[in-house]
């Protein structure tokens, strides 16, 4: 690579990596903000904690409960890989994982701010007329759409930038599990300035596009 080229690899990794934990955020992220937000003071207290609890974590700490989960160490990690032939060690999939884990709450706090800003009276009156289930996805779900759409742009601008949990669980092997996080690091420990420079510049312009997607988002919201 010439001195300052852009990373393609760990563009393309980071990428996979992206997508992934974002899709992963999705259905647990909103099931468990809509649980948040319509059960009582002390489930729901309970339900956040958990939410929040790889928020207060070490993103180290958060890959390593990974690494031991999915690894040889552990019952799980061996059915994983003995009896399904799922190996996530040192794959940017299990990077994806990690990543999604550490997002996981603040896609849960963006979209539960979103539920609870639904007028109740208009569940109740849609609970009259249809299953829950259906109710949640004719009326909650519309209704917070701005919100769950942020939360989307959160979490994945998180995943994208997120580097102790996935470099613990998925290394950092260049073409393959190194994400931007980990190339310019990689970069710094090599002395490649140049390198770091054009990375971390790729960095800052792509956070750039995701707070400008995120103001035009929270702009819907407020003059809906």
């Amino acid at each position: 690579m010439s001195p300052g080229a852009v990373d393609v690899d760990a563009l393309r990794v980071s990428a996979q990596v992206m997508v992934l934990a974002t899709l992963l955020c999705l259905v647990p992220g909103t099931a468990l903000a809509w649980a948040i937000a319509r059960s009582g003071k002390n489930t729901a207290a309970l339900l956040s904690s958990l939410a929040l609890l790889p928020l207060v974590l070490p993103p180290s700490a958060v890959g390593y409960y990974l690494l031991y989960a999915f690894g040889r160490q552990s019952a799980f990690g061996n059915f994983l890989i003995d009896d399904l032939g799922l190996r996530l060690v040192f794959t940017w999939p299990g990077a994806a994982i990690a990543a999604a884990v550490v997002s996981l709450p603040l896609f849960v706090r963006t979209a539960q701010a979103g539920f609870e800003q639904i007028d109740p009276e208009l569940l109740a009156v849609a609970s009259t007329m249809a299953s829950p289930v259906r109710s949640f996805f004719a009326v909650a779900l519309p209704l917070a759409w701005p919100a769950l759409a942020a939360a989307t742009l959160i979490a994945a601008a998180r995943s994208l930038g997120e580097f102790g949990a996935t470099v613990i669980i998925a290394g950092s092997v260049p073409g393959e599990t190194q994400t931007v996080p980990a190339a310019i690091y990689d970069a710094v420990q090599a002395g490649d300035r140049p390198r770091a420079n054009a990375l971390a510049f790729v960095s800052m312009v792509l956070g750039l596009i995701f707070l400008a997607a995120l103001s035009l988002v929270l702009q819907r919201q407020r003059h809906r």
